[in-house]
C-alpha cells in the first residue's frame, strides 16, 4: 500500500504539478494569442451566440442525429458543474489562501480558449458511428489531426488510445465512486445521522441503502440512452444552477458590507507573501507557488478545460460550424468558474471562517465543511440542508456526465457494443462508491484525471495552425461578410453535407 501511494504521488505530482500546470496555462496562452484574444475581442458575438439564443435558436434541432445547442451545452455542464464548484473552491482557499481565487480566474480566462479549441477540433474531426450518431473527442483529433502530421501517425494513435484508457479509469473514480461517496457521507451525516448504523458486509446498512437508491436512479437515466440523459440534463442543470446562484446571492447580500475586504484579500494574497505574517510555514516564494498551483488546479477541476472530456458531448451538437460550438465552450467555463465558483468563494470569504488579515482558517473548520458551515452560521440548519442537497445534485449530474464519457471512449477502443457493457459496469460500481472508505482509490483516479490532460493538450498545440485557420474562416464569413468557402470538416463527405445545410440556412 505504501509503495502504491508513493508511486501515485509521484505521477500525480507530474500530472498536476508544475509541468502539468505550465502545459495547461501555456496552451491556454497560445490559444488566446493565436485567436486574437477571442474571449475578449469578440465577447459580444460569443455571448449573443450562446446565452443570447438559449431560449430561441439554441433549442432548435436541425439534424436528426444530433442534440440542440442548448441541450448539448446542458449535457456537457452535467460533469463540469460538480462538487468542484463547492468543495474544490473550499479546498483551494484552505490550502492556497484567498489569493487562490485570483488564480482560479486566471486559469478560467485561459481555459475559455482551451475549451473553445477543444470544441472546434471536436466538431471538425467528428464522424458518425455504426448507429448513425455523432462521435467526437480528443481521441479522434489525436488520431486524425496529430496523426496527419508527418512522422506522427503512430504517435497520434498512441496518444488517442492513452487518453481513452485514462478516461475510463478516471470515470470509475472521479466520475463515479468519489461522487457517490460524497453524496452518501453528506446525506447520511445531515439527514440520517440518527439511523441504526448496524454493519452489513463491513459497511453501515444505511450506506448500502443510499448506494442502491442511487444505482437504480442512475440506471433509469443511463440505460434510457444518451437522449434521455440529455433530456434530464436540460431540465436539471438550469434548475440546480439557478437555485445555487440564488442561495449564494442571499448569502452575499447578508454580508455585503464585507465585500471590499473580501476582494482586497483575494488580490493581496494572490502572490502569497502576506500569508507569512499570519504564521504560514515556508518562504514567500513557496507560498506564492502553492497559491498559484492550488488556484489553477481547482479551477481545472471545476471547469475541466484541458481535460478534453466535455468535447465528447459537444460533438453531438446539431451545429455544423466548428467555431459556433467552440463559443459554447467559452460560455461553459464562464458560467462554471467566473460565475458559480466566484460566488462560492465570496460566500466562504465573507462568512468569517477565513481570517481575511492572515488568510488562515479559524479553528474547528476544514475544507469539507467550509461552505456548509458558512450557510449554517447565517441561515441556520436550513442553510446546511440547502448545501447538502445542492452538493447531491451537483455530484449526481457529474456521475451522469462521466458515464457518457466512459462509454464513448470504450466505444472508440472496443466498439459500440462494448460501450453498452461499460454502462452496466458503471452502474454496478455506484453501490461500491457508497460503502468504500479508502482514500487511495480517489487519489489514483485524481491522477488519471490529470493524465487525461497531457495527450489532449499536446493534440491542441500541434494543431494550433488549424485552429487559427478555422477561426479566421469563421470571422471572415460570419462577422465580416466575405464570400469564401466554409471549412467545416476534415471528412469530404461530411464537409459536403454540412455545406449543403449551411446553404439552406440550417446552421
Amino acid at each position: 500500500m505504501a509503495t502504491a501511494v508513493s508511486i501515485n504521488n509521484a505521477i500525480n505530482g507530474f500530472a498536476w504539478g508544475t509541468f502539468g500546470l505550465v502545459l495547461l496555462l501555456g496552451t491556454g496562452l497560445i490559444c488566446t494569442v493565436i485567436t486574437g484574444f477571442f474571449q475578449i475581442t469578440h465577447i459580444r458575438h460569443w455571448w449573443g451566440k450562446t446565452f443570447g439564443i438559449m431560449r430561441t435558436e439554441g433549442r432548435i434541432i436541425n439534424d436528426a442525429g444530433a442534440l440542440s445547442q442548448f441541450r448539448a451545452f446542458c449535457t456537457a455542464l452535467c460533469a463540469t458543474i460538480g462538487t468542484g464548484n463547492i468543495a474544490g473552491v473550499s479546498t483551494a482557499i484552505c490550502v492556497g489562501g484567498p489569493g487562490a481565487v485570483l488564480w482560479m480566474w486566471v486559469a478560467a480566462f485561459f481555459g475559455m480558449m482551451v475549451k473553445y479549441s477543444e470544441n472546434v477540433l471536436g466538431l471538425y474531426y467528428r464522424r458518425r458511428n455504426s448507429e448513425g450518431a455523432w462521435s467526437g473527442g480528443p481521441m479522434y483529433y489525436l488520431q486524425d489531426g496529430l496523426g496527419s502530421i508527418k512522422y506522427c501517425k503512430g504517435l497520434g494513435k498512441l496518444l488517442g488510445v492513452l487518453f481513452c484508457i485514462f478516461t475510463v479509469l478516471a470515470s470509475f473514480g472521479i466520475g463515479n465512486m468519489s461522487q457517490i461517496n460524497k453524496i452518501t457521507l453528506n446525506f447520511q451525516s445531515t439527514f440520517l445521522s440518527g439511523m441504526d448504523d448496524e454493519l452489513f458486509l463491513g459497511a453501515p446498512r444505511v450506506n448500502w441503502l443510499i448506494g442502491f437508491i442511487l444505482m437504480m436512479t442512475t440506471a433509469m437515466i443511463i440505460l434510457g440512452g444518451f437522449r434521455r440523459l440529455a433530456a434530464v440534463s436540460e431540465k436539471l442543470i438550469p434548475f440546480m444552477s439557478i437555485a445555487y446562484i440564488i442561495g449564494c446571492l442571499i448569502m452575499i447580500l447578508l454580508h455585503i458590507s464585507s465585500l471590499p475586504a473580501v476582494f482586497s484579500s483575494i488580490f493581496r494574497f494572490a502572490l502569497g507573501p502576506h500569508a507569512v505574517a499570519g504564521g504560514a510555514a515556508g518562504t514567500a516564494v513557496q507560498i506564492a507557488l502553492n497559491t498559484i498551483k492550488n488556484g489553477c488546479k481547482r479551477g481545472v477541476f471545476s471547469n475541466e478545460a484541458g481535460l478534453g472530456s466535455s468535447v465528447m458531448v459537444h460533438s453531438n451538437s446539431c451545429v455544423r460550424e466548428p467555431v459556433r460550438q467552440g463559443m459554447w465552450g467559452i460560455a461553459e467555463v464562464f458560467l462554471d468558474t467566473i460565475v458559480i465558483c466566484t460566488m462560492t468563494a465570496i460566500v466562504v470569504l465573507s462568512s468569517g471562517a477565513i481570517d481575511l488579515e492572515t488568510g488562515i482558517m479559524v479553528e474547528g473548520i476544514n475544507d469539507a465543511t467550509l461552505v456548509a458551515s458558512a450557510f449554517r452560521n447565517t441561515l441556520g440548519r436550513p442553510g446546511e440542508w440547502f448545501v447538502v442537497i445542492v452538493i447531491t445534485l451537483f455530484a449526481f449530474t457529474t456521475v451522469m456526465g462521466w458515464s457518457y464519457y466512459g462509454a464513448k471512449v470504450t466505444e472508440y477502443l472496443l466498439g459500440v457494443g462494448c460501450g453498452r457493457i461499460y454502462r452496466l459496469v458503471f452502474i454496478v460500481i455506484i453501490v461500491f462508491g457508497a460503502v468504500m472508505e479508502s482514500n487511495l482509490a480517489w487519489d489514483i483516479s485524481d491522477t488519471f484525471n490529470g493524465l487525461m490532460m497531457i495527450p489532449n493538450l499536446i493534440g491542441i498545440i500541434a494543431q494550433a495552425p488549424l485552429i487559427v485557420r478555422l477561426t479566421r474562416n469563421y470571422i471572415e464569413r460570419r462577422m465580416k461578410g466575405s464570400d469564401i468557402e466554409p471549412i467545416l470538416s476534415f471528412d469530404k463527405d461530411i464537409q459536403k453535407e454540412a455545406m449543403a445545410a449551411v446553404r439552406r440556412g440550417m446552421d
